[in-house]
């Protein structure tokens, strides 16, 4: 099939090489020329693993090309993809919808034939049906329908490749042997393929987001309890997780949720609600839960290291939100760095994925190029993301201070282990924060 995928960020980029290396057709069309022109070179503009080598495999197959020209993306397609960011408003909860609506417009100014429009930017519910109404004005060439993504970051390909389940959302039948016929790789490898009206697949979209944070945040507050009563959180999300009815994934206890998702699709759930007139009190509590669970992570930093903090020297391992990914987005480290900074203290970070432009006018705060030079000499290592790489570090060898002591956010690390090498350890959920 012929598809243009209309934005080149995480979800259009990763559908639209994943989409072409099932053998569709794909235009990908960003109004960014310098992104384009690095596509066209086979550099991939995001942090995911594998993305560059099927970007490369596909281009040079001419299954996949990359323009900044949308009249002829559009007019080479059959089935146009929205894939453009839906970000929080400024100051509310409402989802800014602006360049969702700017699309529809350059939909409509640069074809004349039929084609199906897809909405795969998460958007609250009835934005389907305000397309339809924009589209339907001018011409009734067009089919509008919901196909809400469920890639995560760091493991995107593979999601895409062997989903769980492919959501369609329409309120014309006749569109649903299409996307079908489209989906039919993934379908034959055993992935549920779900139709539903348009409002219905928004809202999934929503409310599955909504119900991941969820239970980062139970099994969060679950640790708090945890650490007053001397149990072990790990103890407590085997026990819950190994229930089927609840499942172990995302019971981790750790920092707050972060990441292009379940910030903005919490409130973006609780802002559709409220023109509702539906009290989302769960959710409310998630996103408030959420939010404090960055100050109560912070200010532990002064029960290990003292009520001044000024000319401390902290190491961190890891900034982005989570491993495998160069997100930034809602990450703890956006909050804890730059009040470590006022504070006085001496910063350095690693992060596989680079160095980060947020921490570029943060004072004191230093990126290092390995983990060695990163924790020399520190008085703290602060463990914030799991990437692979930090799960089995010779703490004693590379910091070389005999005081130094070590605040683990994912718990990578044994207690037993850490006492033994005589190494201070602080973790999350577990008995050392009484």
């Amino acid at each position: 099939m012929k598809l243009c995928m209309i934005g080149t960020g995480y979800v259009g980029l990763v559908s639209g090489t994943c989409f072409a290396d099932i053998g569709n057709q794909v235009i990908c069309v960003d109004k960014d020329l310098n992104k384009i022109k690095k596509l066209n070179m086979g550099i991939s503009p995001i942090y995911e693993p594998g993305l560059n080598e099927l970007i490369k495999k596909n281009f040079l197959a001419k299954r996949l090309s990359f323009t900044t020209d949308i009249k002829k993306a559009i007019e080479l397609s059959n089935i146009i993809f929205i894939c453009v960011g839906t970000p929080t408003q400024k100051g509310s909860l409402n989802v800014d919808l602006s360049f969702v609506y700017k699309c529809t417009k350059e939909i409509l100014k640069y074809t004349r034939n039929k084609k199906i429009i897809v909405t795969k930017s998460t958007v609250p519910i009835g934005t389907g049906d305000q397309i339809d109404k924009l589209v339907k004005k001018k011409r009734k060439l067009f089919t509008v329908i919901s196909n809400p993504e469920f890639l995560r970051e760091g493991e995107a390909i593979r999601d895409f490749r062997y989903p769980d389940r492919i959501v369609i959302g329409s309120n014309e039948k006749k569109v649903f042997n299409v996307m079908k016929k489209l989906y039919s790789p993934l379908i034959n490898k055993g992935a549920k393929f779900f139709t539903t009206s348009r409002k219905s697949a928004e809202l999934i979209k929503y409310a599955s987001n909504a119900f991941l944070a969820t239970k980062i945040t139970f099994i969060n507050e679950l640790a708090n309890l945890c650490e007053k009563s001397g149990i072990e959180v790990e103890d407590i999300s085997l026990g819950i997780g190994s229930d089927n009815r609840i499942g172990s994934r995302f019971l981790r206890a750790g920092p707050a949720y972060g990441g292009s998702c379940f910030p903005k699709d919490t409130k973006g759930l609780v802002s559709a609600a409220d023109k509702y007139k539906v009290n989302l009190s769960v959710v409310k509590s998630v996103i408030k839960s959420n939010n404090e669970r960055v100050n109560l992570l912070t200010q532990r930093i002064h029960k290990i290291l003292g009520t001044n903090l000024k000319n401390k020297k902290i190491s961190f391992l890891g900034v982005t939100f989570k491993p495998n990914t160069d997100d930034m987005r809602d990450s703890t480290s956006l909050r804890m760095i730059p009040y470590l900074s006022k504070k006085g203290v001496k910063i350095n970070y690693y992060d596989p994925s680079g160095k980060k432009e947020e921490f570029k006018n943060v004072k004191n705060c230093f990126f290092k190029p390995n983990i060695k030079k990163n924790c020399f000499n520190v008085d703290l290592v602060i463990l914030l993301t799991e990437w692979d790489e930090f799960k089995t570090i010779d703490f004693k060898k590379i910091v070389r201070n005999n005081k130094f002591k070590v605040y683990d956010l994912r718990n990578l690390y044994s207690a037993k282990d850490m006492k033994k090498k005589k190494i201070k350890y602080y973790s999350v959920g577990r008995p050392n924060f009484k």
